[in-house]
């Protein structure tokens, strides 16, 4: 399959729908970057990452960072994708189960990222829907792979009730990523993003405005794919970290802890 073909498979979100949906797509990626590169650029200050350079059909772009410590070859992937499915069969093993826990870190980054780095081949004009893709589809996925090991969870909107006096004055809407309900009763709320960078304020200050208006403790939890940054000119590339540390801590000390983060 060719880069022009990955991309155009990337950017369509109704080919999506399944678990199976993703790794059909990451199969092809990863076929495709054994030898379909301009070149491999390794990150300087962090050897472990790996910049993929495409050919003229994707515009000689260079990719998102990749953690080569977690992107998987395409070699080891039909063992992976058969280990990662036995695992979300037998998902309560897997607490306790460091190798089964890092199938599904693995399998899952390589996944998304195979997407991200396919839409890095789109013209710098068209940077910003690819982002918005990436990330609604990373946020698909996760919800995909939640429902396959039996939660009920979608995304949609909160109404909460603002009373006074035990009246009720009128309703706030909350747009989540994650409602995962019981019996019809919201049970906990996620965040699912590609990276913390710019959205990390928000998540805290939903909890605590929500609980604070149902006087609820509902748990709040959110997911990231990663929080790195290409940085440096070609070809001196290198790594920036983007989880604002800073913030991450004021918040959890002086407003309210999430309950998951991972």
């Amino acid at each position: 399959m060719t880069l022009v073909q990955l991309v155009e498979w990337a950017k369509d979100k109704s080919r999506f729908q399944t678990v199976d949906d993703y790794s059909a797509f990451c199969e092809e990626y990863l076929s495709f970057i054994v030898d379909g590169l301009q070149a491999v650029i390794v990150a300087q200050n962090e050897n472990h990452y790996r910049f993929f350079q495409y050919r003229a059909e994707g515009n000689f772009n260079v990719s998102r960072p990749i953690n080569s410590n977690l992107m998987i070859s395409v070699d080891a992937f039909d063992d992976a994708k058969e280990n990662f499915n036995y695992t979300l069969r037998h998902i309560r093993e897997v607490r306790d189960n460091v190798m089964r826990r890092q199938v599904i870190n693995k399998f899952v980054y390589t996944c998304q990222q195979s997407i991200g780095a396919a839409l890095d081949a789109l013209p710098a004009g068209e940077s910003n829907k690819a982002r918005k893709i990436n990330g609604d589809l990373f946020e698909r996925y996760i919800r995909l792979i939640l429902r396959s090991i039996g939660i009920d969870v979608h995304d949609g909107v909160v109404s909460v009730p603002v009373t006074i006096n035990k009246e009720e004055l009128f309703k706030m809407a909350y747009q989540h990523d994650l409602i995962v309900e019981e019996h019809g009763e919201v049970r906990a709320i996620g965040s699912v993003k590609t990276s913390s960078k710019d959205r990390l304020d928000k998540i805290f200050i939903d909890k605590f405005l929500y609980n604070r208006l149902t006087n609820v403790s509902t748990p709040h939890f959110a997911v990231f794919l990663n929080d790195v940054q290409r940085k440096g000119r070609e070809p001196h590339y290198g790594i920036n970290t983007t989880f604002l540390t800073g913030h991450f801590k004021g918040y959890t000390i002086k407003l309210n802890a999430l309950d998951g983060v991972y």
